[in-house]
Order: structure tokens, then sequence, then C-alpha cells
């Protein structure tokens, strides 16, 4: 199934290794360092031109990518369950 993050922008949710809000985690040292190392290496993908509210870090056969995304974590992660349920049924 897949993972609506915004601005046309949809990835595989098998894919996905985290949801993280991104006013909570930036103030951590370390999530600082790991999100200047994703910029660095260009695995950074901005999903939106608005200030972002989460960033989604997902696997690809590139290494990690990290999509910031203007729509909530909380509304991502209900997205996700949601998406869950419906792939066990």
């Amino acid at each position: 199934m897949y993972l609506f993050l915004g601005q046309d922008c949809v990835i595989n949710s098998e894919d996905v290794i985290g949801i993280f809000d991104l006013d909570n985690t930036s103030t951590s040292k370390i999530t600082k360092e790991y999100l200047a190392l994703a910029q660095k290496s260009g695995n950074i993908v901005e999903v939106t031109t608005d200030i972002p509210k989460s960033f989604v870090a997902c696997c690809s056969k590139n290494g990690i990518n990290v999509y910031l995304s203007q729509i909530s974590p909380l509304t991502l992660k209900k997205r996700a369950k949601y998406i869950d349920n419906i792939a066990n049924l």
C-alpha cells in the first residue's frame, strides 16, 4: 500500500522506517546531526513549500531518504495505521 505525504508525493508504506514530529525531535543534537547528514548526502526530499511539521525516514534502493512533510505526524500515523488495517483484511 502507499502513504500520501502531500504535494503529489506518495511512498510505499512498507519502506517507512519512522514518522517523526519535527518540532519535538529537532531539539535533539542527534536528530540535528542526522538531518544535516541526510541533507549533505542529498537524501532529503522536501514535499512542502511551507514549514514542515514532520519527517518520514524511508528505506530505498539508494539508502535512506528523509521526506519533509507539512502533514502532521499524527495524521500520517493514522493514515499508515489505516493502510495496515486494510492490508490485514
